[in-house]
């Protein structure tokens, strides 16, 4: 359907738009990238064998990608209904801001999200989607629950979860919740919409976003459960990731203190 431009606006970042097909699904899977290479590509191959396009509609959000891994003809063969690029500041933060918005606009009554760096098992977007037909407006998965797995997870990641970032959004919260640093998850089209989330503001630039989304669903009433899904890192190889171990994980604490203190709610 061609390439579309959109301008800067409150809350959602400059962008491009690659749209290769129309809406098809009730339900958009946020796939936010960068420099992803092979990851991203093995990713989308395993969505094939699983035809997760048969429950949503595969949405790439690029947050500048020069690798060669968001080339159109090869998504387009790998069934990716749009491809979004940033053209504007932020990263993760952004990325989800732009892919929400453009969603939103296109009328999916629920979305998904899910990191694109091979390491999450995307066929379980079916029981994401099930649960958000159930009622529920927010699904978190987790490899830590009863049917989940956890594959040569790191260590100090798992400390780091299990001592400080789970105990605080679970705190945050008012439910307990076992995986919050997993990305995999489902939001409802009503949780994201309502006045008292309002996430397309420009203080989510990083991880802000996730935690805040983490929370807000059940401090308004709103439903929320996990589900299990399974997150395998590569054995003897260098951890997929984008965040630092010092400063990125010392960024990280201070966005789970500032969401805990309430800095994230609309004002």
């Amino acid at each position: 359907m061609g390439k579309k431009i959109f301008p800067e606006q409150k809350g959602v970042p400059k962008f491009e738009c690659w749209e290769f097909k129309e809406k098809i699904r009730d339900y958009a899977l946020l796939i936010p990238i960068i420099n992803e290479g092979d990851r991203i590509i093995k990713e989308l191959e395993r969505a094939n064998q699983h035809h997760v396009e048969e429950y949503a509609d595969i949405v790439i959000c690029d947050g500048g990608s020069d690798d060669g891994c968001t080339d159109p003809s090869r998504l387009q063969d790998l069934k990716v209904n749009a491809l979004l690029v940033k053209h504007d500041l932020g990263k993760q933060g952004a990325q989800l801001r732009m892919g929400i918005w453009w969603a939103l606009q296109r009328g999916y009554k629920g979305i998904l999200t899910i990191d694109g760096n091979n390491k999450d098992s995307i066929e379980d977007v079916p029981h994401f989607i099930r649960k958000l037909e159930e009622g529920y407006d927010y699904v978190q998965g987790s490899r830590f629950i009863q049917g989940g797995k956890a594959v040569n997870t790191p260590w100090i990641r798992m400390l780091a979860l299990r001592l400080l970032h789970a105990p605080i959004i679970s705190w945050t919260a008012h439910q307990r919740f076992t995986d919050t640093t997993n990305a995999f998850r489902g939001y409802s089209a009503r949780y994201l919409q309502d006045q008292k989330v309002q996430p397309l503001r420009d203080v989510f630039q990083t991880y802000e976003l996730l935690a805040y989304l983490s929370v807000r669903a059940t401090q308004i009433g709103l439903k929320a459960c996990e589900i299990p899904v399974t997150r395998a890192y590569p054995k003897n190889e260098k951890i997929p990731t984008k965040i630092s171990f010092f400063k990125g994980n010392f960024n990280l604490l201070r966005i789970l203190i500032r969401n805990a203190c309430g800095e994230y709610r609309p004002r």
